[in-house]
């Protein structure tokens, strides 16, 4: 009898071969063996493409509505130091005026 390994999401001991797959009854994960610590890095990108990361300044391409009020940040507006988070919104900043908002990648430009 072959021992497969634990599930690498709740740690089960329960989990059972799928084809090629390896499959985890309790939370419903499935992996292909061998995969398990090799998960890649989210990599986001600017309007054009462009690859951010932590701490770039970036402009604002449009202007955007700030749900639950009438201001509106406008296009041009420069955001310095952005912090990259996992999301909806996947940019949270600081803007001069607004205070601490969050962005979606595909509304900023990088500088």
């Amino acid at each position: 009898m072959s021992t497969l390994p634990n599930c690498p999401t709740c740690n089960s001991e329960y989990t059972y071969e799928d084809g090629n797959l390896l499959v985890c009854p309790e939370c419903a994960y499935e992996w292909t063996p061998g995969s398990e610590g090799t998960e890649e890095e989210k990599v986001y990108k600017d309007a054009n493409g462009n690859t951010l990361i932590d701490g770039d300044t970036v402009t604002v391409i449009k202007d955007l509505k700030v749900k639950g009020s009438s201001s509106v940040v406008k296009q041009g507006t420069k955001v310095k130091n952005i912090r990259l988070v996992d999301g909806d919104h996947d940019i949270e900043c600081k803007i001069d005026g607004f205070g601490a908002m969050q962005l979606k990648t595909e509304f900023v430009k990088k500088v």
